[in-house]
């Protein structure tokens, strides 16, 4: 555990810019050519928004609540673009999406309490 929480502090930019970009393309993909997958919609959103923050939240940098809440912006202005290229932006996914930034800050200090503080 030690070793994924080192590499995920070391890459941690590198993993939020993909994860932004993947959020981004399959955020404004048109749906009839999304692929079908388990699950409900609002969970998709939670788990790939709390995926987003969980690097950032373990490693902290400088202004790291600042880019969260950068984050809930771009949350809340996909759902805005949403109905300009064929899907349908729904208040209740930037909630979703939020709700999955916050669980991810809260993961994060979960993980650093269990690994006692030790990992920097």
């Amino acid at each position: 555990m030690k070793l994924i929480i080192t590499l995920i502090k070391q890459y941690w930019l590198i993993l939020t810019v993909f994860l932004l970009t993947a959020i981004a393309a399959l955020s404004l993909w048109p749906a009839e050519h999304l692929p079908q997958v388990p699950g409900s919609d609002k969970t998709h959103h939670f788990i790939s928004y709390g995926a987003l923050m969980l690097p950032l939240a373990l490693r902290k940098p400088k202004h790291w609540l600042w880019i969260a809440l950068g984050f809930a912006s771009f949350s809340g202005a996909i759902e805005i673009i949403q109905p300009y290229v064929n899907r349908y932006g729904e208040w209740l996914d930037m909630a979703a999406n939020v709700t999955g930034l916050a669980c991810g800050i809260i993961l994060a200090r979960i993980i650093e309490y269990l690994a006692g503080g030790y990992i920097k």
